[in-house]
């Protein structure tokens, strides 16, 4: 059977380089190409199957119309991205297959099952803070990881996010509300990735929490969800789907 074969976008980064070092690996995957700032991936998708794209946000809008173009799957790691460019992104859900997640790690996904359940059990008598800490090079913030956890802990509650998010405290705040979901996050170092779900009530409170060490647990699920995109259907994934945690 022949090696599924991969475009890394982004390779010069991070987690490109991540990507590379991990794929070596796997047997039953062959990178055919390498793209970063200034490369064409329009004049290289043609040998792929699927790509996957740790570029930049706005990069990642235009990576996804070549793709659809192609009729090739795609795996978006980026973040940040702005709500016209997650418009631009999803309208070509219909056309080819397109893994879209926060995080690859199948830990991070497990807190988020993990999250979605407390959040149900736990019920609104609990305050609900989400803490984050990355590396002090990373450009966004709050983390695609930790807006990922906001966005479940309110839909478990049927709350409107942007009501009830609230990015850290200063001054005079007044007492804290039941409704608000607390967000902050912490830069320094070379932290990979640290992700806390904090639920507190009087008297108790249950901590989740989720620390990366190393970015090949993002590169090799990222992989993985590339071998899985490309036996599927026209549709919008992410790591839920890859893993069969829905």
């Amino acid at each position: 059977m022949s090696p599924i074969r991969v475009i890394i976008l982004g390779y010069k980064g991070q987690m490109g380089q991540a990507l590379l070092r991990c794929a070596a690996k796997m047997g039953e995957l062959s990178v055919v190409g390498q793209v970063d700032e200034g490369d064409s991936l329009e004049a290289v998708i043609g040998q792929a199957d699927v790509v996957i794209d740790f570029s930049f946000h706005s990069v990642t809008p235009n990576a996804v119309k070549c793709c659809a173009a192609a009729g090739k799957a795609i795996v978006i790691g980026t973040t940040g991205h702005t709500d016209s460019e997650k418009t631009e992104i999803r309208a070509n859900a219909s056309r080819i297959p397109m893994v879209w997640a926060s995080n690859y790690s199948t830990g991070v996904n497990t807190l988020f099952w993990l999250t979605r359940k407390a959040t149900e059990i736990l019920g609104p008598s609990f305050d609900l803070e989400v803490v984050e800490m990355h590396h002090r090079i990373k450009k966004d913030a709050p983390s695609g990881t930790a807006s990922t956890l906001a966005e479940i802990l309110a839909d478990v509650r049927k709350q409107q996010l942007a009501e009830v998010l609230r990015h850290g405290r200063e001054g005079i705040t007044g007492a804290r509300t039941s409704s608000e979901i607390g967000m902050h996050s912490l830069r320094g170092g070379d932290v990979v990735g640290d992700h806390t779900v904090i639920y507190a009530a009087l008297g108790e409170r249950v901590e989740l929490t989720h620390k990366a060490s190393s970015r090949d647990t993002f590169a090799n699920g990222a992989l993985r969800a590339a071998a899985w995109a490309v036996k599927q259907k026209p549709g919008l994934y992410d790591m839920q789907d890859v893993l069969g945690l829905k």
